[in-house]
């Protein structure tokens, strides 16, 4: 066995090498030598009991500031604009008091924070958090609305999946079902009309798409579902002139003639009409409602426009 003189310096030398030589210098000393090691008392500092014997600590608890100052500060960091600070305020109020009042005021400051700093997932977990808590709440049309919007926000372009645009529809009709004489019902209606546009015209940019290709089939089952479920939407008037043309090309002339008549009657003056009416003039055919034909009775009793 080497002389611990000779341990030391290779030890040192080791520090000065990669941390791999100095892990097998180590385990080779501990081999070769653990009497003359724990003789030096070496060995004992690699206790981890031993680590902090000479260092002393103090568990502390730290009180949580009064609910009042965090309410403060969390909207004085609000006014700043300090939206990702200002959120972590309120969840802090909130959690710091549950069953209080400022539980409940936390966590609506905490949506509203969320929501203005674009975090809107966030916020549409707070909103649903804060609406399960607090259903019946004077602030629960507000929350609602915030979290419709926190979808509506998020809603891209007919060409990529809607799903946020469904869900901010349930939403927004929520909104004109539990609290239609609310101030945001009327809004909430408007932009529920909004999103089943964007809806509307995925169907209708799949339509497109399958009729160019000649299969008019699946075209049309496009443009029925735009009449079916978005009729109200501004795309009813081109999934009608699409109908004519897709039933014409499938040799089918009563329902393109009934598509042509439902379109002139509930938008006369749209120039998708005047393309239908060109359309079937051209094959001597001219609008024709059949009123047992399910275009007629999408449409029956709807005041369109």
């Amino acid at each position: 066995m080497p002389p611990r003189s000779t341990l030391r310096r290779e030890m040192f030398q080791a520090r000065r090498a990669s941390p791999l030589a100095l892990a097998l210098l180590t385990a080779t000393t501990l081999l070769a030598g653990p009497a003359a090691a724990r003789a030096d008392g070496w060995m004992d500092k690699l206790n981890p009991s031993n680590w902090f014997a000479d260092e002393k600590y103090e568990t502390k608890v730290l009180a949580d500031p009064p609910a009042n100052d965090l309410y403060r500060r969390g909207v004085t960091e609000l006014e700043k604009r300090d939206f990702e600070t200002s959120a972590k305020t309120f969840g802090r109020l909130e959690k710091a008091y549950p069953y209080s009042q400022y539980q409940r005021k936390g966590l609506l400051m905490a949506t509203y924070t969320q929501y203005q700093d674009k975090k809107y997932d966030d916020a549409i977990g707070s909103a649903k958090r804060y609406l399960t808590l607090y259903p019946n709440s004077p602030d629960s049309p507000y929350v609602t609305y915030l979290e419709g919007m926190s979808y509506f926000n998020q809603i891209p372009d007919v060409n990529h999946d809607l799903d946020r645009a469904q869900k901010a529809i349930e939403v927004f009709d929520s909104i004109t079902t539990k609290y239609g004489t609310s101030e945001y019902a009327a809004d909430a209606r408007y932009k529920a009309d909004v999103a089943k546009d964007q809806l509307a015209g995925q169907e209708m940019t799949v339509g497109r798409y399958y009729q160019g290709r000649g299969e008019y089939t699946a075209a049309i089952n496009r443009f029925r579902t735009v009449l079916a479920k978005y009729q109200t939407t501004r795309q009813s008037e081109e999934s009608l002139e699409r109908l004519t043309e897709s039933y014409l090309a499938l040799g089918l002339p009563q329902e393109a003639q009934t598509s042509a008549a439902v379109l002139g009657h509930n938008f006369p003056n749209s120039e998708w009409y005047k393309k239908a009416y060109s359309l079937l003039q051209s094959g001597g055919l001219a609008p024709s409602e059949d009123k047992g034909s399910w275009i007629s009775r999408s449409f029956r009793g709807l005041k369109v426009g």
